[in-house]
Order: structure tokens, then C-alpha cells, then sequence
């Protein structure tokens, strides 16, 4: 089981260091994969920005948690996911966005599997 756990892990890792990679290189590709349009000036900057970091961060900690063995690296990427997930859900119910069902059981998900793998798998020393 915890090997699975890590195969899973590995693969929305990879998925988080592409769109990662994306937004520092192509912005106006992979910003309509999310519902935008490509800002201009300072909101190009902060979209493009905003966004590599979200993504690489949540790569890294994944990737550094699998590495390492050091369970710690999975909670700040379950918090990414699981507060962006709650986002989506009030922006839905609060200011009228559309339901973004797909990205948030995609955030539930993976945000769940990195608490489980906090809990399940065992700590390097």
C-alpha cells in the first residue's frame, strides 16, 4: 500500500511541475485550461507568476516528502490544495462563479492523499 501511495503521488507531482513549467513559459497557452483570459502588464506578471509558483511549490514539496522521507513536506501542499478547493466551493456559493466540480475533486483528492501519506508512510531519520 505505501508503495502505491507513492506511485500516486509522483504522478500529480509530475502533472503540478508541468503546469508549473507552463505558466513560466507559455502563460497564454495553459491560462484558457483554467478559465482565463491573459492579462496584460502587471496582471500578466502576477497571473504568470502566482501561478508557476503555486504549482512548482506544490511539486517540489511533494517531490521533497517522497525524496526524503520527511513526512512534514506533505502538509503545505495538502493546504495549497485543500484551501484552494475551498475557495472554489465559497467563490461558487458566495460571489456566483460557476462549479468548478472537476479542479476541486481533483484538489479533494490529492490534498487527501498527501494527508494520508503525512499519516501513513514511514518517517526517514
Amino acid at each position: 500500500m505505501r508503495t502505491f501511495l507513492k506511485v500516486v503521488l509522483v504522478l500529480p507531482a509530475l502533472l503540478f511541475a508541468v503546469m508549473g513549467f507552463r505558466w513560466l513559459v507559455d502563460p497564454a497557452g495553459v491560462a484558457p485550461e483554467f478559465g482565463f483570459v491573459l492579462a496584460d502588464g502587471i496582471g500578466r506578471s502576477s497571473q504568470s507568476g502566482d501561478f508557476a509558483s503555486f504549482f512548482l511549490t506544490l511539486s517540489t514539496c511533494i517531490l521533497l516528502g517522497l525524496v526524503s522521507g520527511t513526512r512534514l513536506w506533505f502538509y503545505p501542499p495538502a493546504m495549497l490544495l485543500l484551501f484552494a478547493a475551498s475557495g472554489r466551493v465559497l467563490s461558487w456559493v458566495i460571489h456566483d462563479a460557476a462549479f468548478a466540480g472537476s479542479m476541486i475533486g481533483l484538489e479533494v483528492v490529492v490534498g487527501g492523499l498527501l494527508l494520508i501519506a503525512a499519516r501513513m508512510l514511514p518517517e526517514k531519520i
